[in-house]
């Protein structure tokens, strides 16, 4: 959500955002928020001048029957109990307003940063680097739930008999390279300083709508029915909602966080068949990370994150690129974001296995994060995220980089002390 202030002074770069976000149906609502604000600002104005007028009749009533007036007192009352009806209409009348308002600035797109690509869709985005050398095997490499199913390690009837497509059981082996990738990731940022957090999984309304748009927050969101409660869909929506209408002391930021949680998505629609198995599914853990900073701080923080995504890949022996989204594939509360994608040597090309986000002061806006400085002024923080490692997804990748023609699956170094010291996994079909 951006500043009513900055809409109201800047109307036409709003709407050149608009545009450039190719969302032009959403233009009329910046001259409908500049006029219901016009609207606002004159009721606020004339219930001031009623509440300073009342101020000064009471005064004068008050010297009337100082002076034994009594009967030009109440003449006066008169004109007080009028405008006392006026002023209870105005008051009534302002919340509305501003609720009005409310809900249409946050439908209107964050002004993204000048070096966004513009692009209608996520086919419009731009390759910004690679890291490592993308490797082609000489023998064929098969679909990811053929090479887990050599080692026994998933159950995908099982798991559609017990709560539908979209889910998964995880065994044996396979199960624990999940969680070893986890306790990897989670241990590799806490050695760059991050706090480790595990957080709540449901969140109420107020977070949701505080850290979302609403487009998100229905494609998205699962709703625990009779309950004001959402599961999360990533943990960054209940670490930044963890500082709601919070002051934030200047001396403590930045604040940086990497999170563990399960996550829920709805994930809709019809997917090939490289988005089945363990692609693209309702229920997955991640590793997240979180900064919460100074606005002038958040642009380096940006590029720190995602490198950090990159480094943990490459200790993996999983090459990746870096891909700039453009302005057609940023939500609505986004500033600017990368996404980091791992090589897939099955299919000869690259695949989404996370995103690093800045969002500006969006979400701090929308959930009253603000920042007492040094000086005493208060302004707005800046919050960014980004995925350390999502399995099981970053399990295709893993799995495809490090698979011999035997079927077995090398361990990288890096991970080993979380696979009890196993340098090979052996299948067992």
């Amino acid at each position: 959500m951006i500043d009513i202030k900055f809409l109201r002074e800047n109307p036409e770069v709003v709407k050149q955002n608009i545009k450039n976000k190719f969302q032009d149906q959403k233009l009329p609502l910046v001259d409908e928020v500049i006029a219901l604000d016009e609207e606002r600002r004159s009721v606020q104005a004339e219930a001031d001048s009623i509440r300073a007028e009342k101020n000064k009749i009471a005064k004068e009533i008050g010297a009337l029957m100082a002076q034994g007036k009594k009967d030009e007192a109440e003449e006066v009352k008169k004109k007080v109990a009028e405008s006392a009806s006026r002023l209870k209409e105005l008051e009534a009348k302002q919340p509305e307003l501003e609720e009005k308002i409310k809900t249409i600035m946050m439908r209107i797109p964050n002004i993204i940063d000048e070096s966004v690509p513009i692009g209608h869709d996520d086919s419009e985005n731009v390759e910004v680097e690679r890291f490592g050398e993308p490797v082609t095997p000489d023998f064929e490499v098969p679909y990811h739930t053929d090479i887990i199913d050599r080692f026994s390690g998933i159950d995908l009837d099982a798991a559609r008999r017990v709560a539908g497509n979209g889910f998964y059981y995880l065994v044996g082996d396979i199960a624990r390279l999940h969680s070893a990738v986890l306790s990897y990731a989670r241990d590799f940022m806490i050695g760059k300083g991050f706090t480790y957090v595990i957080p709540p999984y449901m969140i109420r309304s107020d977070v949701v709508t505080g850290v979302m748009s609403f487009d998100e927050m229905e494609a998205m969101m699962y709703k625990i029915e009779g309950e004001d409660l959402y599961l999360i869909g990533t943990s960054e929506h209940s670490m930044i909602g963890r500082f709601i209408d919070q002051m934030v002391d200047e001396q403590s930021l930045p604040l940086t966080f990497t999170s563990y949680s399960p996550c829920f998505r709805k994930e809709k629609g019809a997917h090939g068949i490289e988005e089945r198995g363990i692609y693209r599914i309702h229920q997955f853990e991640k590793q997240e990370m979180i900064v919460i900073c100074k606005p002038e701080e958040s642009m380096d923080w940006f590029n720190k994150l995602w490198s950090y995504t990159v480094e943990l890949f490459r200790t993996m022996d999983i090459p990746v690129r870096t891909l700039e989204c453009c302005s057609g594939d940023l939500a609505d509360l986004k500033v600017k974001s990368i996404d980091v994608e791992a090589w897939s040597p099955r299919q000869q090309k690259y695949f989404e296995v996370g995103s690093c986000s800045n969002l500006g002061d969006a979400q701090a806006r929308r959930l009253k994060i603000r920042v007492k400085g040094e000086d005493g002024n208060k302004y707005l923080a800046h919050t960014l995220n980004n995925t350390v490692v999502a399995p099981p997804r970053m399990l295709i990748a893993f799995l495809e980089n490090n698979l011999n023609e035997d079927g077995s699956i090398d361990i990288p170094e890096a991970l080993r002390p979380y696979m009890g010291g196993t340098e090979k996994l052996i299948p067992n079909k």
